[in-house]
């Protein structure tokens, strides 16, 4: 089978080196063996992989990275919109859903001689639809905003490729967080920012303006070997009392045990996925064979252990987080709880309400700093502020003096620190006073940003 794993632009490269490391796990070699693309010149959004149907078990449960997982039905030429409705009619979509099932169909296009991208939408649904009108007798309903089964297509000059998504909401969803800034960062695209920091969990990471936590409670996922999907795999109990009730609730047996049968989206709160939604292979006939079912279980219940080895050892972690806006203190809490990590975790009891310019690391050794600047957040009354978007080379004259102290106070108070921010600022580092040693071009959702590594030196010894 061919699949194409989709990520934010500019993460291609960890995402390929992540997909090894997943393909490389002994649970899913038993699986078969993967060939992976190596990662393209250019920032396309992804790569492609071929192996068997287990591929999407596996990235679905463990990509940080990955955005969706999807599966390659066709990949045809085409030079009008009637090529497409047949290509995609002559499939057996009749072996891979049923028409009492929802369908959503999505299209993307890079220099696609077709005049209406919206036209060629509607031919690809009604081949669907077709297809399975004249062998089941049926067709499946149209949900645009929950649905059980989601067709994705890609057109380029010549040719046309339709996927299946095996993922279903975007896998950036974790299925923790509920409570968020006005603007927060992406699940995955904070991972991938960590996994381009280098950074261990033998080091020690601070964030000093965090937001709604995202940084902190990816890293602490990674740090303890937690898989990214767990929630939504039914493995870790991360779902509050307030959340279930403002939710359908879920019992107890469907919560602890992967979904096996065909199940409907059914709505909860702003990005709460858990096991009542699942992944979107969920509701494929294929992947609801005795054999699929089994390998699942299997990468489930290796992952189980994992998850309780790694929380076991939670205190270990050496991360520390502030922000000025004591909401977010009381957000990030509420996430990291929702997330399934420990309550009591000594992580917690460094995350505070303190200005950036007076923020000092609780650890003894250096190590990697990270965060989003948000922008006019520190400029203003505490707790007031908004993440608005930057423009390029802000000139404002308060925001300068912001970060002409906040450069003095890391190059006063952080030597030997590696400093990594992620903005849209390209003028960031002048702004700072400082010299970055590495830029990194990525994207947050279409608004391009640039990853700036800052090493900081350590002070020199006096005499």
């Amino acid at each position: 089978m061919k699949f194409f794993i989709v990520c934010p632009r500019g993460l291609e490269i960890p995402l390929a080196d992540e997909l090894k490391e997943i393909a490389e796990r002994p649970e899913v070699k038993a699986l078969g063996a993967w060939v992976i693309d190596p990662p393209p010149l250019n920032n396309t959004g992804g790569l492609g992989v071929a192996g068997p149907m287990s591929v999407a078990l596996a990235i679905n449960l463990h990509s940080r990275i990955a955005s969706r997982c999807l599966l390659q039905m066709t990949h045809v030429t085409y030079r009008k919109e009637d090529d497409v409705y047949k290509a995609v009619r002559s499939l057996s979509w009749e072996d891979w859903i049923t028409p009492d099932q929802t369908m959503r169909v999505d299209l993307t296009a890079h220099r696609s001689p077709l005049t209406s991208l919206n036209f060629v939408t509607l031919r690809i649904k009604d081949a669907v639809c077709d297809r399975l009108r004249e062998v089941k007798g049926a067709r499946p309903s149209i949900d645009t905003e929950l649905p059980d089964v989601r067709v994705q297509a890609h057109l380029t000059a010549t040719h046309a490729t339709v996927y299946l998504d095996t993922s279903g909401q975007s896998l950036f969803k974790r299925g923790w967080r509920d409570d968020k800034g006005a603007a927060p960062l992406k699940e995955n695209l904070a991972a991938g920012i960590l996994a381009l920091t280098g950074w261990t969990p033998e080091r020690p990471l601070f964030d000093p303006m965090c937001g709604s936590g995202t940084f902190l409670i990816e890293a602490a996922y990674r740090g303890l070997g937690i898989p990214s999907g767990s929630i939504r795999a039914g493995l870790l109990n991360a779902t509050p009392e307030k959340a279930v009730e403002a939710s359908p609730k879920v019992e107890k047996s469907e919560a602890s045990n992967p979904p096996t049968k065909f199940m409907r989206y059914r709505p909860t709160r702003v990005d709460l996925v858990g096991a009542d939604q699942g992944f979107g292979f969920q509701r494929l006939k294929p992947f609801n064979t005795p054999e699929l079912k089994k390998q699942w279980q299997g990468l489930c219940d290796v992952a189980k252990k994992n998850i309780e080895a790694g929380l076991a050892n939670a205190n270990k972690l050496k991360m520390a987080a502030c922000d000025i806006n004591e909401n977010m203190i009381t957000i990030v809490k509420n996430n990291w709880k929702r997330a399934g990590l420990p309550a009591q975790s000594g992580v917690l009891s460094n995350v505070r309400q303190i200005d950036a310019l007076v923020a000092k690391s609780p650890f003894a050794e250096p190590g990697v700093m990270l965060f989003n600047p948000p922008y006019g957040e520190r400029l203003e009354i505490k707790g007031r502020g908004a993440r608005d978007a930057l423009p390029k080379n802000n000139n404002s004259p308060e925001f300068m003096e912001f970060l002409n102290q906040f450069g003095k106070h890391l190059k006063d108070n952080f030597g030997g620190w590696q400093v990594d921010v992620l903005t849209a600022d390209m003028g960031l580092p002048g702004q700072l006073r400082m010299k970055e040693s590495k830029r990194t071009p990525l994207y947050n959702g279409p608004l391009e940003c640039r990853l700036f590594r800052f090493d900081m030196r350590k002070p020199e010894q006096k005499a």
